[in-house]
């Protein structure tokens, strides 16, 4: 069984994890990157194929007549074909929920660095403000309890509602907007519009698709407290960016804070670059060792049940 994994630098960048339990299952070759130029000639004689943010289009599909399994290293699907992949009789599947907590978590760091400001207040310490203070403390920005505040979060599945969790652990109030609510303990389920009005942080958990592209837009900025902070570790398309921008420079919320932009690696010319208190990451909530092992392992779950004859989490 030829298995060919075309971009494993992504899931693997540092070789803090072991593709052996994957090389176990046939001929493993493992690139680190594949443009697209590459991607016929590498994966040619595959069977199954593994990728995380390498693009497979019905072009490039067609042209792979061994190909029966494609594994996306990742929950979103996007970079395949798969209504092509469906006609050619090629399963895909997806890694679901490997990494709720890891993005959760990365969805507080963004809120209590917009909040308690603890990066520039150490880099401050470190130059010498403290030392220099005829007081015992001081502050460059508000600190702001997270307390009493309410977070709207759109979009409750794994990451939402473990997002939920962690800010009703901090004693905030939670109001939830899905097209389909179900009783969760602790959301007040609301409309989209009053998520926007009431909520002092909104988080957003839910999928692009052409309703959610630019979600974030104008006119929903303009309907957030003046007050709010905005955190999106979901898709970065779900943003007007520009909007966001000017939001942000004209003070009609507070802060934002990204782990995800609409192009990836962004241009330099990005207007959020400039924007004040907009704080952006490079796209690592989900990277953490054990969220990056569990990935892996799933991924090895999901070869395995195919070769059964009984293949998991197929998407398509």
């Amino acid at each position: 069984m030829n298995i060919v994994v075309l971009d494993g630098h992504t899931l693997n960048p540092n070789s803090d994890l072991s593709w052996n339990a994957l090389k176990a299952l046939g001929n493993c070759i493992i690139y680190p990157r594949t443009s697209v130029e590459h991607i016929v000639e590498r994966a040619k004689n595959a069977e199954l194929v593994l990728t995380n943010k390498t693009v497979l289009s019905a072009e490039t599909l067609q042209q792979l007549p061994n190909l029966r399994y494609i594994g996306v290293l990742a929950t979103g699907v996007n970079v395949v074909d798969t209504a092509t992949a469906r006609a050619l009789n090629i399963d895909v599947t997806n890694i679901p929920a490997y990494g709720p907590q890891a993005v959760a978590q990365h969805v507080f760091a963004l809120l209590l660095e917009l909040t308690r400001h603890v990066g520039l207040h150490a880099q401050g310490v470190r130059q010498g403000r403290w030392s220099d203070q005829p007081d015992f403390c001081y502050w460059d920005k508000p600190q702001i309890d997270l307390e009493g505040l309410s977070m709207g979060v759109i979009g409750l599945g794994h990451i939402g509602q473990r997002t939920a969790q962690l800010a009703q652990a901090f004693g905030m109030r939670v109001l939830g907007y899905q097209r389909q609510p179900k009783p969760i303990d602790g959301i007040e389920w609301v409309s989209l519009d009053q998520v926007f009005s009431d909520s002092d942080v909104i988080s957003l958990h839910c999928p692009l698709t052409p309703d959610t592209q630019h979600l974030i837009n104008a006119e929903r900025l303009q309907q957030m407290k003046r007050s709010a902070f905005l955190i999106n570790t979901s898709r970065g398309p779900l943003v007007d960016e520009t909007a966001l921008a000017d939001a942000l420079r004209q003070g009609e919320i507070a802060g934002a804070g990204l782990d995800v932009l609409s192009q990836e690696p962004p241009p330099a010319d990005n207007p959020l670059y400039k924007a004040p208190n907009c704080l952006i990451t490079p796209h690592i909530a989900w990277a953490t060792q054990k969220a990056r092992q569990r990935l892996m392992d799933i991924a090895v779950d999901n070869v395995q049940a195919f070769l059964r004859g009984a293949p998991q989490n197929v998407v398509n």
